[in-house]
């Protein structure tokens, strides 16, 4: 079985997706749309610098692609929030396709958009195909790597993650996203405007409180500039010294007023050191570190590449990641 999968959003992530399509088995790439008009008309061999072509040309036109072109699934890869992709999905469904969407609000949208989910859920179902948002993070790091950590525990009174990251090495649409470079009160009016965020903290807390049953009274998001103690620049950003690095970012959900789900995420350009790690405190508690952290470039795009499968095989509506079976990689059918 190949799987041919129609490409919406060549940014970076977009690309990064595109590129695991076309190298891993069992995959082949059924088109490409991207509204950047430098983009569209050009060969995926040439936005992913290959010295050959392939003959697929990147279209403009998401409606026009999904009338001419036959595909088994769309990978989206456009934006953060659920309602700004809104007519991207009803399109898609209408034409039939299934969806796996790096959209951080789309990991579990019921929280924060409960109306629009329910009537992306009926389309979804009436279209008789899945849609699953995921990625890094929301979608593994910080919610469904301590969902499944949580599994040999017969009670858990409290999860914790903790995601630090040197964002130097991410890519400078993330570096952006976190501020680097701003002054302080630039910083503080942008995230009060919610241009400087990490979405999806709220989602993930929602999807652990789901798995584990758990009614939350409210879950919060705050945010808080790291400034830098001494100059640091990465490939794109120089910082100087009472700068901006990057952001503090702590979601957390409460249940009868305590707080059960604690999410710390701090993501800046120089952190000394990255890593993931995941605390629960119950019977047994357990606790759990990756030195080094989880690449978030390359892994949000390698969690969607892994999911396609388990999406066309999932049944019809909006689905998340604790919906489907347990996340592996994919060597492709019959390798």
């Amino acid at each position: 079985m190949t799987i041919h999968v129609m490409h919406v959003g060549l940014g970076p992530i977009g690309i990064g997706v595109l590129k695991q399509v076309m190298e891993r088995p069992g995959f082949e790439v059924a088109a490409a749309v991207d509204i950047d008009p430098e983009k569209a008309g050009q060969d995926i061999g040439e936005i992913l610098g290959l010295d050959t072509k392939t003959d697929v040309e990147v279209q403009a036109d998401l409606e026009g692609a999904l009338a001419s072109h036959d595909a088994d699934v769309v990978a989206l890869c456009t934006g953060s929030t659920l309602p700004g992709i809104k007519s991207q999905i009803e399109a898609i469904l209408a034409a039939g396709l299934p969806i796996v969407s790096t959209t951080e609000e789309l990991s579990f949208p019921e929280f924060s958009n409960e109306a629009l989910t329910k009537e992306l859920d009926e389309l979804a179902r009436d279209a008789g195909v899945a849609v699953v948002g995921t990625g890094v993070n929301p979608g593994f790091a910080m919610d469904t790597l301590p969902v499944v950590l949580s599994a040999p525990c017969e009670r858990v009174d409290s999860v914790t993650v903790d995601r630090i990251q040197d964002a130097s090495v991410r890519r400078i649409p993330f570096q952006q996203k976190i501020g680097a470079g701003l002054e302080p009160d630039d910083f503080r009016q942008k995230a009060d405007r919610l241009e400087i965020r990490h979405v999806g903290l709220t989602e993930s807390v929602a999807m652990i409180g789901a798995a584990f049953g758990w009614k939350l009274d409210r879950i919060t998001d705050v945010i808080e500039p790291k400034i830098a103690a001494e100059p640091v620049a990465s490939n794109y950003i120089s910082v100087a010294k009472g700068q901006v690095a990057g952001l503090i970012q702590d979601g957390i959900g409460y249940q009868n007023g305590e707080p059960i789900i604690q999410l710390h995420m701090e993501a800046y350009l120089g952190a000394p050191e990255t890593f993931d790690a995941v605390r629960i405190e119950g019977s047994p508690s357990m606790y759990s570190k990756i030195d080094g952290g989880i690449p978030g470039d390359i892994a949000t795009a390698s969690v969607a590449v892994n999911t396609i499968p388990r999406a066309l095989a999932a049944p019809p509506g909006l689905r998340t990641m604790r919906d489907l079976p347990i996340p592996s990689w994919w060597a492709g059918a019959g390798s």
